[in-house]
């Protein structure tokens, strides 16, 4: 870890506030210090940067990925998106459960280990058409996407401008940007009271949204300069989005400090700032995984009305980050996809 880091970590300030040890009001103060602590004396960077170094990365047009090649050349071929505030980490317990298929992980544009973003205009649909890009490029006429948040409105802009390519979709939500547009009129009942639970999330829970954006500039400064920020920041939504114990100190800082290292706090906010226009009802057959602990998880009758549901599959674990939480779970459900693909 550079010295610079350890320096910051010395030297923060810290903060507290009338509710500093009450978790529904963010990070506790206590939480932030364990987490501080841990990654100022006891945490080493340079042993998870050496397993982030050694998995098969390439470059394919635009796109920094992940491509782990099967033995067999004809075998299917499988692209797995990640979200906010990950990386291409969420899937690094998947990996070894697919060997058996081509599998292609891109560091989507402004988040960690991918190219550097300096220009506006990354939007999910400008990231959808880099990623097909550059599965072309790979030689990848046909693939499965699978993937969740941000990735997983990739995923279903992916499948409705290539529906000759996409063979089939496995996601673990419907791209929340729906249920700001969706009219209840048009829903089953369940599916339109879906929208009041997920007004209510948004509410209560979706004050980062508002911020990233709408002043993702101001954010950046607070959270890319500060290590103590970064680590509040992401820490409250990893774990507060995950099942319990999903992450030892070691997993959840080596999240966080790929965002610092590469420094793309700032740059992950790209697809909040920047509007998205989401297709019609998807057609790709699709496999929708539910996992309890994950923030919104929709009923089938809602996934239905945007999504071709062919398979609608409740876990009994696992939240937002399932693919490292549950990579049996999610490795099951990727193949699934694959076989509706054919």
């Amino acid at each position: 870890m550079s010295d610079d880091l350890r320096e910051r970590l010395r030297r923060t300030r810290r903060v507290t506030t009338p509710w500093s040890e009450d978790p529904a009001r963010g990070i506790t103060h206590t939480r932030l210090d364990e987490l501080l602590d841990h990654w100022a004396h006891d945490y080493d960077w340079a042993v998870h940067e050496r397993r982030v170094r050694a998995l098969p990365w390439a470059t394919a047009g635009a796109v920094r990925l992940i491509h782990q090649r099967a033995v067999d050349p004809d075998a299917p071929v499988v692209v797995l998106l990640h979200g906010w505030p990950d990386s291409v980490l969420r899937f690094e317990r998947v990996l070894p459960l697919l060997t058996d298929l081509h599998v292609v992980v891109p560091a989507l544009p402004g988040f960690p280990f991918a190219a550097p973003l300096t220009e506006p205009g990354m939007s999910a649909g400008r990231i959808a058409a880099l990623v097909a890009d550059a599965l072309a490029e790979l030689g990848y006429p046909r693939y499965t996407v699978s993937g969740g948040d941000i990735g997983g409105t990739v995923a279903e802009i992916l499948a409705a401008e290539h529906p000759d390519r996409v063979t089939a979709l496995h996601l673990t939500n419907v791209a929340p940007q729906r249920a700001l547009t969706a009219d209840p009129a048009t829903l089953a009942p369940d599916a339109a009271a879906y929208l009041g639970r997920a007004a209510q999330w948004f509410r209560t829970e979706g004050g980062y949204i508002a911020e990233q954006s709408t002043r993702p500039n101001t954010l950046a400064v607070a959270l890319g300069d500060s290590p103590a920020g970064l680590v509040a920041w992401l820490a409250e939504k990893l774990e507060s989005w995950s099942d319990a114990s999903a992450f030892t100190p070691d997993e959840l800082l080596t999240w966080v400090t790929a965002y610092w290292v590469t420094g793309t706090i700032g740059t992950s906010f790209t697809t909040y700032a920047e509007p998205v226009t989401l297709p019609g009802r998807v057609r790709a057959p699709t496999v929708l995984s539910i996992f309890p602990r994950d923030i919104k998880p929709e009923p089938r009758s809602y996934a239905e009305a945007f999504l071709n549901i062919r398979e609608y599959v409740e876990h009994p674990a696992g939240g937002h980050f399932a693919a490292w939480e549950q990579p049996e779970a999610y490795a099951g459900d990727v193949r699934r996809a694959v076989k509706l693909g054919g």
